[in-house]
């Protein structure tokens, strides 16, 4: 690379740097944490500290302490299992459930790399939302190790999303949500496309991953509570952690940026949200779920999810949108405490930092 003239002191030995021409003068100011927003801050977007959002490093902290990959999770038994104990009816919902999963794991990953970091200037939030990205690939791997493991068609079971209709919904819904803050160009200082950005951030941080990814791990949670398809089903509660505290840091973002930009969210729309949501997951249950399975069924599964929808408004202080919807699942929450049984000949045994004392909620 060719350096440029004014790079080098000609007085100088050739082949040195030379001395830096830099005066106090010319130095920016002391950064300023008040100079930082959610969106459209001012501050410089290389330096992390002061912080104005603590909260925020906390949180990659804590995602960090949960760190794991699937390789460590045995899947023997779950081979056997599903090729010699599932059902029919079984076998459909544990692929169904991977299909939808690892299509959506890979939409989650371009919302925050694409729309989300590049619209948040605070480095502690970027950092976070980094993190964030590599578990959504994470999250991707977990589901292809698990199809590759128990021998399914991995093309196919990918394929699904385009195929089944009511797979292809809700990611079609996410899509339509979420397109149009994923330009660089979607100009935040227009009121409404605020107001429209922080919409989308609702919908993908609240129902996508708050209710939709929350929910979606039960079914096969129901069969682990069987003895069925365990090691799938730890690999579920690692990632459930994460997107415990994806959901619990959005809803921080989303009340930070209402406060700083004097902004409501306009409750027919937020309705809407809720209405379409419903709509899908109802569709897509009823696909997955044509006959309750032992210990499971359609109802269960809507109610928790309405149960869930409600827990996530009043976080944000908002409505709730299914008043009256009882927790029918008590047992969901539980999956984020992880349990250490494992096969001493079948797994390593990795324990990690995250033990009794953090909270995922």
């Amino acid at each position: 690379m060719n350096a440029r003239l004014d790079d080098w002191d000609s007085t100088a030995t050739p082949g040195t740097p030379a001395t830096s021409t830099v005066t106090p003068t010319s130095v920016p100011g002391v950064a300023r944490a008040a100079d930082k927003r959610i969106v459209g801050g001012t501050a410089d977007i290389n330096q992390l500290a002061p912080f104005k959002y603590p909260w925020a490093w906390d949180f990659f902290l804590k995602g960090n302490r949960n760190h794991w990959t699937p390789l460590e999770i045995g899947m023997a038994q779950d081979v056997h299992d599903y090729h010699h104990k599932l059902t029919p009816a079984e076998r459909h919902v544990f692929e169904n459930v991977l299909a939808y999963l690892t299509t959506s794991d890979i939409l989650a990953m371009r919302n925050i790399g694409l729309a989300v970091m590049e619209k948040m200037g605070a480095p502690e939030l970027q950092i976070y939302q980094a993190r964030q990205v590599y578990e959504e690939a994470l999250h991707t791997w977990t589901y292809q190790h698990c199809i590759e493991s128990i021998g399914l068609d991995q093309e196919e079971i990918y394929n699904r999303y385009r195929v089944v209709p009511q797979i292809h919904g809700k990611i079609a819904l996410a899509n339509r949500r979420l397109e149009r803050v994923l330009h660089s160009g979607f100009d935040l200082s227009q009121r409404d496309n605020l107001h429209e950005f922080a919409l989308s951030y609702f919908f993908f941080a609240i129902i996508f991953e708050g209710c939709w990814f929350y929910n979606g791990f039960s079914p096969i949670f129901a069969l682990q509570r069987r003895g069925l398809m365990k090691g799938t089903a730890e690999q579920l509660q690692y990632i459930m952690r994460d997107e415990v505290l994806h959901c619990a840091f959005g809803t921080r973002v989303v009340r930070e940026l209402l406060r700083e930009e004097n902004l409501s969210l306009d409750p027919a729309a937020v309705a809407l949200l809720w209405a379409e949501a419903e709509a899908a997951e109802t569709a897509y249950v009823e696909y997955l779920l044509p006959a309750p399975i032992l210990g499971y069924s359609t109802t269960q599964h809507l109610g928790q999810f309405r149960f869930i929808a409600n827990r996530r408004s009043r976080q944000l202080g908002l409505a709730e949108p299914f008043p009256g919807a009882e927790n029918v699942l008590p047992w969901l929450d539980e999956q984020a405490n992880l349990r250490k049984e494992k096969n001493f000949f079948e797994t390593r045994v990795t324990e990690y930092q995250t033990g009794g004392a953090l909270r995922w909620d």
